[in-house]
């Protein structure tokens, strides 16, 4: 049987259980070979002051040359955080890998909680290129309110308001949506699931605890899910289960919140197949 194969372009923070780190060991778990391209290196994510950084947007230009040179093909293209807006262009450059039927996920990092990241915010204007080549975006509110030209701080009130926002997500970018973070009800989450069938929510307990890299972590296992032949629902269920439990052990173990939520504690879930 072949094995599924799925490039990541994303940064690599070192310390902090973030980005690539939490992405390379979850699509492994479930099966798939993960073919990392670090658009980026960090010492550590930028929630610690001060870190280290190198940009490494010409290599992946070389990267992705001598993939083509070889042959290789992707069944999906996923694509995280950006360290320019140069590098939407390598996205771009990289879907042009995917095999028959592959799909691109992208995440479009640039903020949460109603604020902009202030490395992404000049991403802003041009992040809506990338959707607009994808099969799947995996916004949250803040991300979802800056592709669609509101202010970042807009968010839905209900449940219709959220799938209003997500029919016009796929209306002006032509993509499935997986709208996440959404709060309807005390102490619930809801992810909301747009495809041409229309919305399906995905509701699972509210954990009162966070923690970086969770948003990459959903967004590994997402891929992870499709890739193995998940519909997007279930995909999104299956991403949101994983990472409420590792947010689970982490709050009860005590972990230090900027050192990330213990996903490798709870790598046996996707291994075993249990969610």
């Amino acid at each position: 049987m072949t094995q599924k194969r799925i490039l990541v372009l994303q940064d690599l923070s070192s310390f902090g259980r973030s980005s690539l780190v939490p992405v390379i060991s979850t699509i492994s778990a479930m099966g798939c070979q993960c073919v990392p391209l670090p658009t980026a290196v960090f010492s550590t994510h930028t929630g610690f002051p001060a870190p280290r950084r190198r940009d490494l947007t010409d290599w992946l230009s070389d990267a992705l040359a001598q993939y083509r040179e070889l042959g290789l093909t992707f069944d999906c293209v996923l694509s995280g955080y950006l360290g320019s807006a140069d590098q939407i262009g390598r996205v771009l450059e990289a879907t042009e890998l995917l095999a028959p039927g592959g799909v691109f996920v992208a995440d479009p990092v640039m903020g949460d909680h109603g604020k902009l990241y202030a490395a992404c915010a000049p991403l802003a204007g041009r992040m809506g290129e990338l959707c607009a080549r994808a099969g799947i975006i995996t916004p949250n509110c803040t991300e979802a309110a800056v592709l669609l030209g509101r202010d970042p701080s807009d968010e839905p009130g209900t449940q219709a308001e959220a799938e209003d926002w997500v029919g016009a997500l796929r209306a002006r970018y032509g993509a499935d949506v997986v709208l996440t973070g959404l709060s309807f009800a005390p102490g619930t989450l809801t992810t909301l699931c747009g495809t041409a069938e229309g919305c399906t929510a995905v509701t699972h307990p509210r954990v009162n605890a966070g923690f970086p890299g969770t948003g990459d972590t959903f967004a590994a296992v997402l891929a992870g899910g499709l890739v193995r032949g998940d519909g997007l629902a279930r995909a999104a269920e299956r991403a949101a289960r994983f990472v409420c439990r590792c947010i689970e052990v982490t709050a009860a173990e005590g972990g230090a919140p900027c050192e990330g939520a213990r996903f490798e504690r709870c790598l046996g879930l996707l291994t075993e197949d249990a969610l």
